[in-house]
């Protein structure tokens, strides 16, 4: 909620003659963005308030008043009796704000030694390293969900494509397995990126540090950070944690974008791979038999907004001088926007892996149609000696005459397919039995059920040692 607006002295009003013009305010003002990083702010202000202390910079009693009143905000904004106002600008100032009408001019003291500079950059930092560790969660989720499935459907067998065109037969639970295995990176590279995320910037003040006597290594244990900023300038001019962050999101929702195109073909009449339960599609207002993937489909579209966060912020950021400029000011709405659309996208997909059904028939049917078994003869000419170049023309001969003849690779007599070549014996039936086909693709990390069945095994044991630590 946010109240009319009301004349209240700036922190910078002894430079200026006038007040700030309501217009200018509402233009400048980001207490309505930021807002949500109150419990950072004041988490962060605890910490420096007890350095202070320690540093002999105020006095024991004075911090303990402080922190005293701190606590007292926190506690109104989590129950909504606090009242922001827009004339307050920013989270930081309606804090101080606040605290000044609890314990008077002593509230004045809390801005020792910090600016809004480096305090904004404290509070983004806390706030994306739970995040952080959030959305790894809910990928994690998404990645035991997948392989329970790939557990479950082991045994079905599925055409695989490439240019979305019949290529060879694959494990249904293969192809889970590399949705598992992109999810896996996506975690890699958001861990990564918190190694950049954890490194405290309180103490940097507006961006040449403090002639005050400040311990940051003490802060940093205070408030969890292990690291701590070792130039001033570029802790409060640089959002390229932030840009890290939204870069690694985007190619998380990219591989999440592929799964729903995925499932959203597969659900349709053309392919009947899947059926989705009902609780999540909707229907047509004018079809009555329609029944529509939008949920897979808004995942897909709101893929954009996450890309779009990312150009955003590289935008804002590219023409930006040292050190801090108010442009800056922007980045919290896409990293707050990306991560709003992001949470939701994972968990709706686990909630939906766990209400499918899946057509194993009509999978293993479509593995008849498109020649999935033509690479494996080839290679069988190959192991005759043939060399592989002659033994693909061979081949693709091959095909062309079942086409021409309605016929598939395995319906064709032996004596129709040396016709083409001689090397072709009756052990070419065993080289087109589509089971055994999955089986003999048993290099590391083929279909192969044994190997798709190492891979499971594998992943279960990653989740299980996380769940531990």
């Amino acid at each position: 909620m946010v109240s009319k607006e009301k004349a209240v002295k700036k922190a910078w009003a002894g430079r200026f003659t006038k007040e700030t013009s309501h217009i200018v305010e509402s233009f400048t003002a980001s207490i309505d963005i930021d807002k949500r990083l109150y419990a950072y702010d004041i988490q962060g202000s605890i910490a420096h308030v007890k350095m202070l202390a320690k540093q002999k910079i105020i006095k024991e009693e004075d911090a303990n008043r402080i922190i005293q009143g701190l606590k007292e905000i926190k506690d109104e904004i989590d129950t909504g009796d606090f009242l922001f106002d827009i004339s307050d600008e920013d989270i930081h100032m309606a804090i101080e704000m606040a605290l000044k009408k609890k314990i008077g001019k002593l509230a004045a003291k809390l801005h020792t030694a910090r600016s809004r500079n480096d305090q904004i950059v404290l509070d983004e930092r806390l706030y994306l390293k739970d995040e952080i560790k959030n959305i790894i969660g809910l990928i994690q989720e998404l990645r035991a969900n997948l392989t329970r499935l790939a557990k479950i459907y082991i045994d079905v067998i599925m055409p695989g494509y490439t240019h979305l065109q019949h290529a060879q037969p694959i494990l249904f639970s293969h192809y889970l397995m590399a949705y598992t295995e992109m999810f896996r990176r996506d975690v890699e590279r958001l861990e990564d990126c918190y190694k950049r995320v954890d490194v405290l910037p309180l103490g940097s003040c507006a961006l040449a540090g403090t002639a005050f006597p400040i311990d940051r290594h003490y802060v940093a244990r205070l408030l969890g950070f292990k690291k701590v900023s070792e130039n001033s300038i570029d802790t409060v001019s640089d959002r390229d944690f932030i840009l890290e962050f939204l870069s690694a999101v985007a190619i998380l929702a990219m591989h999440l974008s592929r799964f729903a195109e995925d499932f959203i073909l597969w659900s349709s009449e053309e392919f009947n791979f899947i059926e989705i339960d009902d609780a999540f599609c909707t229907g047509s207002s004018i079809m009555p038999q329609k029944k529509n993937p939008d949920v897979l489909e808004l995942i897909r579209g709101r893929v954009g907004h996450i890309y779009g966060n990312l150009f955003n912020l590289l935008t804002v950021m590219k023409g930006l001088p040292l050190s801090y400029n108010r442009d800056m000011q922007e980045d919290k709405r896409p990293l707050f926007d990306t991560i709003d659309t992001i949470k939701p996208i994972l968990s709706i997909l686990s909630a939906l892996l766990q209400n499918i059904e899946i057509n194993r028939k009509r999978m293993e049917d479509a593995t008849r149609a498109g020649f999935l078994l033509a690479t494996d003869l080839a290679d069988y000419l190959v192991v005759k000696g043939m060399p592989f170049r002659e033994a693909h023309e061979t081949v693709g001969k091959i095909v062309k005459y079942c086409e021409e003849k309605g016929k598939s690779l395995e319906t064709l007599s032996i004596e129709e397919m040396r016709n083409f070549c001689n090397l072709i014996n009756n052990d070419v039936k065993e080289i087109l039995d589509i089971k055994k086909a999955i089986s003999r693709r048993s290099s590391f990390g083929g279909t192969a059920p044994m190997e798709t069945l190492r891979l499971i095994k594998k992943v279960e044991k990653q989740l299980e040692d996380r769940t531990k630590t």
